[in-house]
Order: C-alpha cells, then structure tokens, then sequence
C-alpha cells in the first residue's frame, strides 16, 4: 500500500479538531445554521399538514412530518433547557 504525501495531507486536514476555526464560520454561523434548519423543518412539516387537510395528501407523509417536528421541538426545548442550566451554574460562580 502507498500513500501519498498529499492524500496524507488532506486527510489530516479533515481529522482537525471541530473547535479550530476553519472555513466553516465558528459556532456563530453554527448556530444560524441550525436556526434556519429548525425553521424549515417547521415549514414543511405545517405544509405537509396543510396538504394532509385540504387535498388528502399521504397519511404517511403526514405523520412521518409530524415526527420530525417533535423531535426538531424536543430538541430545541432540551438544548434551551441546558442553556438555561449553564447560565444558572455561570451565576452561582464565586465571584
């Protein structure tokens, strides 16, 4: 088997550690990122209910959208609570 310098490279720049900073914007664009894919989860799930209702759309379709949509909520509800936890903790610090 033999291995390149550069394959060698390019994969040891894909092992970096998800902390450094890189092309991918920080834990900021992070965040934005999974705003925006929690609000188009939503999207399409009320639009796949409002086809369900008005056109009898796939029941499947309907209750497969209605399970991403709680898992998308059930995520979002745990992740605020740990938020919230870590700013209490952050509060209780000695000063």
């Amino acid at each position: 088997m033999e291995l390149s310098a550069l394959s060698s490279a390019g994969k040891y720049a894909a092992a970096r550690p998800a902390t450094e900073p890189g092309a991918n914007g920080g834990p900021a664009q992070l965040a934005t990122d999974l705003v925006r894919d929690f609000a188009a989860t939503l999207q399409e799930s009320e639009a796949t209910a409002t086809a369900a209702m008005t056109s009898g759309a796939d029941p499947h379709a309907l209750v497969q959208a209605l399970a991403q949509t709680e898992l998308a909520i059930e995520t979002a509800v745990s992740v605020r609570d740990k938020v919230v936890e870590a700013y209490q903790e952050i509060l209780r610090m000695p000063v």
